[in-house]
């Protein structure tokens, strides 16, 4: 099955997603990636092909990728590896 292309919806489905069932990774990425360490909250409002858009603490923040998202399927792979590329708070 193909995956879907990045459309405005997708993003949205994405979004919903994570805010959802994995807000404590949504203010990781912030912390880590948008360099907020101490964000308290943090929304993803946008995963767009060259990097997400998060609201923390009330102010947009833009992430970047490292490469342009192709797909769904290519967000998906990218936020996990993202995820995982971050130091455990164990290991901080």
């Amino acid at each position: 099955m193909a995956a879907d292309p990045l459309s405005p919806a997708v993003s949205d489905r994405i979004c919903k997603h994570m805010n959802e069932d994995h807000a404590a990774a949504v203010v990781a990425y912030a912390r880590h990636y948008g360099g907020i360490s101490d964000a308290k909250t943090a929304t993803m409002c946008k995963v767009g092909i060259e990097a997400m858009e998060l609201e923390v603490d009330g102010k947009p923040v833009q992430v970047r990728f490292d490469h342009p998202l192709s797909d769904s399927e290519d967000a998906h792979r990218t936020l996990v590896a993202m995820l995982r590329a971050m130091p455990r708070p164990d290991e901080a």
